[in-house]
């Protein structure tokens, strides 16, 4: 008898080690995994766009806005970071999504304007990064054709059989079941982040080398030989908007939060530690990336050194790149798709308590190893859906970057500056008028003209793809 009950003890005493403080399952997450999730979502295809950028800003304003941009979004990340708990930082209670935290801090219907802003970036992303894997396909293609054709044979291939395979893909990694157990996939796509960033930078290298010397001026492109001075003006706008945004994730920052383990240390300071090495590495790539494909073409950059290009050979390294792309884009697709996901469930859950198609989870063990795996029917279906209209609308869209560019502009001012700075004041009670509050105000102002400046490029940037817009027939 006493041995029973002591078994019964100890099967208790492990059942309450297996959950949280909040009666969830134990988070694993730490430093490192939040790093990675973080790299992943940052360091997108774009980086391989800040060449371009930097050719329309020129040597000094490009470095400068890059550096701007990386002290903004740390800043402004680390308020949002101490805003993952209610009160005390380390017994209060969790916010597990970016709206629980404006809930808590802001509530009204400042709630549902960042949920919609939110959620709209995430749909939108979606879609981006479908049409940018595809690019990066078709450039696999193109790669191999002007390798046999030579450089001067058109080689379009349509990218609408690549944005079914991506899509394919994605249904399948989709039914990971929440954010915390994809930190494994988060890790392989930070990985070939760095492997065709590191590729990009090794050919610019070259290029220079080959070149003789760095090109480029101080204030880039130049007008009159190359752009009109609208043109200037649009792309300038532009590439300000792709910098800014080429940083931004705070829209999923208290997402990966809830990932990392239960303190101590608080998942706070966890987490700006993992902001700091992020953002840091990024600048770091950003730079290298963006000033040496400026340094081998000068105003003539690429919009994408590996899919633009400017490189032809050695074709087969060019291959294992956009390979790379694809992969990381898998990875970064569904750091962004997993709070999108969660929120839909969470929604219909409330909305249908106790409905067995939603909530049941049907048990299936697994052919090749001895562990089982969860289905549920509801997200099974509702998230197969999800990737199938963000393929369609990419396929019908092929310009949709540029939409997405709006959004982002749309989305990167509250998102990433006022929400996190208003939480900030109400968190800290920082004085209204006092010269702290003046400060985050002055900084919040700022971002809010860049954003305007950045979305009315963007919709210069549709009206242009507008004109030459056919359904289903893109290629490269």
């Amino acid at each position: 008898m006493d041995v029973s009950i002591e078994l019964g003890r100890q099967h208790a005493l492990e059942s309450l080690e297996s959950f949280d403080d909040d009666g969830r399952m134990k988070r694993t997450g730490n430093m490192w995994t939040a790093s990675a999730h973080i790299i992943t979502a940052v360091i997108g295809s774009g980086v391989l766009s800040l060449a371009w950028a930097i050719a329309q800003l020129g040597w000094v304003a490009g470095p400068v806005v890059m550096i701007l941009f990386a002290f903004v979004i740390y800043y402004t990340s680390s308020l949002l970071t101490d805003c993952y708990r209610t009160g005390d930082p380390i017994s209060g209670k969790r916010n597990y999504t970016y709206t629980d935290a404006v809930t808590s801090y802001l509530g009204g219907v400042k709630v549902k304007l960042c949920g919609f802003i939110q959620y709209a970036n995430l749909f939108g992303v979606a879609i981006g990064y479908t049409i940018a894997s595809s690019i990066s396909m078709t450039a696999i293609r193109r790669s191999n054709c002007f390798h046999e054709k030579g450089h001067k044979s058109p080689c379009h291939v349509s990218s609408t059989p690549y944005m079914i395979i991506f899509g394919v893909v994605e249904i399948i990694f989709s039914q990971i079941p929440d954010f915390d157990q994809i930190w494994w996939l988060s890790i392989v796509a930070a990985v070939m982040s760095f492997t065709y960033s590191s590729i990009g930078l090794g050919l610019g290298i070259v290029q220079v080398i080959a070149n003789g010397g760095i090109s480029g001026s101080l204030t880039g492109i130049s007008v009159g030989s190359a752009v009109t001075e609208t043109q200037k003006v649009w792309r300038s706008l532009q590439a300000f908007g792709d910098i800014a945004f080429a940083y931004s994730y705070s829209m999923i920052l208290i997402e990966i939060q809830d990932t990392i383990k239960s303190p101590p240390p608080s998942e706070a300071k966890v987490m700006k530690k993992a902001t700091l090495l992020s953002v840091a590495v990024t600048t770091f790539f950003y730079i290298l990336c963006g000033c040496m494909g400026y340094a081998a073409f000068g105003d003539e950059a690429p919009g994408n050194l590996l899919t633009g290009f400017g490189f032809y050979n050695p074709f087969w390294l060019l291959d294992i790149a956009n390979a790379a792309i694809v992969i990381h884009l898998v990875g970064a697709y569904q750091v962004y798709c997993q709070p999108l996901f969660a929120f839909i469930e969470k929604w219909a859950s409330q909305a249908w308590p106790g409905n067995e198609f939603i909530s049941k989870e049907i048990r299936i063990k697994l052919p090749v190893s001895s562990k089982s795996y969860n289905i549920n029917l509801f997200r099974l279906l509702w998230r197969t859906g999800f990737v199938i209209i963000t393929t369609i609308i990419s396929m019908l869209l092929p310009f949709f970057n540029d939409i997405v560019g709006l959004l982002g502009a749309l989305g990167f001012w509250p998102l990433t500056v006022y929400f996190p700075i208003e939480m900030y004041i109400v968190q800290k009670k920082v004085v209204k008028w006092s010269m702290k509050w003046v400060c985050l105000q002055i900084l919040s102002m700022a971002c809010l003209v860049i954003s305007i400046a950045a979305a009315v490029g963007s919709i210069a940037g549709v009206v242009s793809d507008l004109k030459v817009y056919r359904p289903f027939k893109s290629s490269y």
